[in-house]
């Protein structure tokens, strides 16, 4: 196998986001409008107040990034997560704005004006993140602003030496419910295709942040509430081995809001289809119901939610890692396959 060349600072960055052994094992919590949305629904809207969110985000930071190996941020809500992180774990930040303008076509992706890739090293980032909404099956004038837009934000990471997650959202013009069935049955060629073409070397994505290739309400032996069958277990076994087979980068899997269960279910099949992930970003299946506990008992109540439960979500999520996930670097042939190089940036 070709030597794989990566410069000297994105090389240390991916091992500080890392565990011991290469694995990604994070925690998000960069939602913001959503956060928002959240915490108001559960105090009330007459007892919500904005410092409830930042106390939030800066707790559970506290709390658990004394169990993982990153945080994902944002700036915006979780500055008190950012300065209140465990300094073992390492720090990942949006770099994109939060949701799209709904007045221009195709879901555009914007990053933040007033913010680059220096500036989050300087605010202490080991990596930048930025979510894409993204329809292979888009129409091709959309498609080129967005690969464009990847292009362009690769060649900015490369250059302040900073590596760069990307979290492509699929979605359909014409099925709009993304948790219906009708969009279950559409969805594994989406994630598989959008896969195949972000991992191509020219957009210069270090780790893929993907959703799994199904939706897993619908698969068999794990349907409820009455939900109809749309996989057969083996059909969603081979979609999660042909996502896999698809990257030829480092990816790693989200949450997507589904229940904590669900989640550790998902990563336990991944591994049953020899999917060759290489960690998770694990967001509201980790601190969702912490929101509640903070409603009803404040920082004493979330403090003890998070010390116990949270704690436990967490460690649970690291031992699928350990059984499931493998390194970053294997994707390139191991640690022994890496050319590490020093890239000259401005000061």
């Amino acid at each position: 196998m070709i030597k794989k060349r990566i410069s000297r600072g994105k090389f240390e960055k991916m091992q500080q986001l890392s565990n011991s052994n290469g694995v990604i094992a994070a925690l998000a919590i960069d939602q913001r409008g959503s956060m928002k949305k959240m915490m108001e629904q559960a105090v009330g809207s007459e007892n919500y107040t904005i410092e409830m969110v930042y106390e939030f985000k800066g707790l559970v930071s506290q709390e658990l990034t004394k169990y993982v190996s990153a945080i994902l941020l944002d700036e915006e809500l979780g500055f008190k997560g950012i300065s209140d992180k465990n300094e073992q774990a390492g720090l990942i930040l949006s770099y994109e704005k939060t949701g799209y303008d709904v007045h221009t076509p195709g879901r555009l992706p914007e990053l933040i004006p007033e913010m680059s890739a220096q500036r989050l090293i300087a605010k202490g980032a080991d990596a930048a993140k930025v979510l894409v909404y993204f329809n292979p099956d888009e129409e091709d004038e959309i498609i080129q602003k967005k690969l464009g837009f990847l292009e362009r934000l690769g060649d900015e990471a490369r250059a302040a030496d900073i590596p760069i997650f990307v979290e492509p959202i699929v979605y359909d013009n014409d099925i709009t419910d993304d948790h219906s069935p009708e969009f279950a049955k559409i969805k594994p060629k989406k994630v598989i295709d959008t896969i195949k073409e972000l991992t191509k070397d020219k957009y210069h994505i270090d780790v893929l942040k993907v959703e799994v290739p199904v939706l897993f309400k619908y698969v068999e032996g794990y349907t409820e509430n009455g939900d109809p069958q749309v996989y057969s277990r083996d059909e969603a076994l081979a979609y999660f081995k042909e996502a896999s087979d698809a990257a030829t980068r480092p990816f790693i899997y989200l949450s997507a809001g589904v229940p904590t269960k669900t989640f550790q279910s998902e990563l336990r099949f991944a591994k049953e289809a020899g999917a060759q992930y290489s960690g998770i970003l694990g967001g509201r299946a980790t601190w969702f119901d912490g929101v509640s506990a903070y409603a009803q008992g404040g920082k004493t109540g979330l403090i003890q939610w998070l010390d116990t439960t949270g704690k436990n979500n967490v460690e649970t999520l690291n031992r699928i890692l350990a059984d499931g996930a493998v390194p970053w670097y294997d994707i390139y042939g191991g640690l022994d396959n890496i050319d590490v190089f020093d890239l000259n940036v401005a000061d």
